[in-house]
């Protein structure tokens, strides 16, 4: 079995969610795997990072430079061609900058590329087998991907759970001065921070979401009076801001706000990556689809089908009971 690698996002010192659920997929692939995270970036914040994935990792490549102090997928994808061993499988994450990687990476390792994998079938033989979504996660695909040569492959946020394991005490590995003198067609200007509305959904325990499946403005009021009765804020998919249903600041997703909380309600959401990339910390996700096929239901602790518009209102009624129950 070639060697599997895991490229590891960060931010302010922190990995990304997404190790250790690359950590779970790479255990999918061959479960006598001992994948190494390999880290990009500069300073306190890429020492920070590598130290606290010591934990979960058995090895961590470093690659330092100034050049990669903002993430950018040219810059890295030139380091990771110069450290990368032949033949390697890279995992990335299904997230913007991932799916900005990935692709071209895969060419200038002359490797397989497969997007999006919600699942590992197994390997067979120089075959990986894989499950990925088309059609807006209205299809399943069972994909055969050809590893003799190596592959990189993005894998969704939320697909893989992580797995309890014994405590590691990682190796750092310093490959800074193999990677060499790096430049860009394109640089870094600056992060243009999204305004935030009266409520922070980010600051909430419970986010009550609802997506395209409200069907109306109007009907947005059921959702909020369940998030009231939870103690909860109401958040949304794309479509709802798209649809000038609810304001920017509630949307949960890759083009809105990172959320972390605890508890997340699905409502009528489909669960397209896009959206699933908003959502970290692996809280406990409750899916309602009145569509038993909806993409959501594969990341979903518990799965509701459901017309959320007769539902969440019972829901709501027997929230209250149980309060006033407990307050008795």
């Amino acid at each position: 079995m070639a060697r599997i690698f895991a490229y590891i996002a960060h931010k302010g010192g922190v990995p990304d969610d997404t190790a250790t659920q690359l950590a779970a997929t790479a255990k999918q692939i061959d479960s006598a795997a001992s994948p190494t995270a390999i880290l990009a970036g500069w300073g306190a914040d890429l020492d920070a990072a590598c130290s606290t994935l010591r934990a979960s990792y058995s090895e961590i490549w470093k690659i330092a430079s100034e050049a990669l102090a903002y993430p950018n997928a040219e810059l890295i994808r030139q380091a990771l061609v110069s450290v990368l061993p032949s033949g390697s499988i890279l995992l990335v994450a299904h997230e913007h900058f991932g799916i900005d990687l990935a692709p071209g990476l895969s060419i200038k390792m002359n490797s397989a590329f497969v997007s999006d994998v919600l699942a590992i079938d197994g390997v067979e033989g120089a075959s990986l087998k894989v499950v990925r979504q088309e059609f807006g996660g209205q299809m399943s695909t069972h994909v055969h991907c050809d590893i003799s040569s190596g592959a990189v492959v993005t894998v969704r946020p939320g697909a893989f759970k992580p797995t309890e394991s014994a405590a590691v005490v990682g190796l750092v590995v310093d490959k800074s001065s193999e990677v060499g003198v790096l430049s860009a067609g394109r640089r870094y200007l600056e992060t243009v921070v999204a305004e935030s509305g009266a409520v922070d959904i980010t600051k909430f325990n419970i986010l009550v979401s609802v997506g395209r499946g409200i069907q109306k403005p109007e009907n947005v009021a059921i959702a909020q009076e369940l998030a009231d009765a939870m103690g909860a804020a109401v958040s949304c998919s794309r479509p709802v801001v798209d649809a000038k249903w609810m304001e920017k600041s509630r949307q949960v997703g890759s083009s809105g706000k990172t959320v972390k909380p605890k508890v997340y309600l699905a409502c009528g959401i489909s669960g397209a990556f896009q959206h699933l990339a908003g959502i970290k910390g692996n809280p406990f996700l409750i899916a309602i689809n009145k569509n038993p096929k909806a993409p959501i239901f594969q990341v979903a602790d518990i799965g509701i089908v459901d017309d959320i518009l007769e539902f969440l209102p019972e829901l709501t009624n027997r929230v209250r009971e149980m309060k006033t129950a407990v307050a008795k």
